[in-house]
């Protein structure tokens, strides 16, 4: 493939409408089975965040959509809950609760603090 066409696809799979009727597929280990779980979260500051989360052991992945941005994170080592990170966000989860990070902000910004909806 041609850098440009490369770099085409990047930013074809980073965009929200293009990631909606767009696939990638990742072959797993020993056909392992991929479970799926939808989730809506409320924000501070009216925030809202659609994730998706996909475990198939040992790999974990979410994706999260809120404004204009749609991000795809890989779970990372956590104390607790489960920490994903992808570009500049890191989206930690724990129980019904989120923070979501944005490390353009400098170490010491504050997260935005959600919580899951029926």
């Amino acid at each position: 493939m041609r850098p440009s066409a490369v770099a085409l696809a990047a930013v074809l799979l980073a965009t929200p409408a293009a990631a909606q009727n767009s696939t990638i597929a990742i072959p797993l280990p020993g056909g392992q089975k991929v479970e799926r779980m939808k989730v809506a979260y409320s924000c501070n500051g009216g925030l809202k965040v659609q994730a998706e989360y996909f475990n198939a052991q040992p790999i974990a992945l979410a994706t999260i959509a809120f404004k204009k941005d749609f991000v795809v994170l890989a779970n990372v080592l956590a104390g607790s809950g489960a920490k994903y990170a992808g570009g500049q966000y890191i989206w930690w989860t724990k129980g019904d609760n989120a923070d979501l990070y944005d490390l353009t902000k400098g170490e010491g910004a504050p997260p935005v603090s959600c919580k899951s909806t029926p």
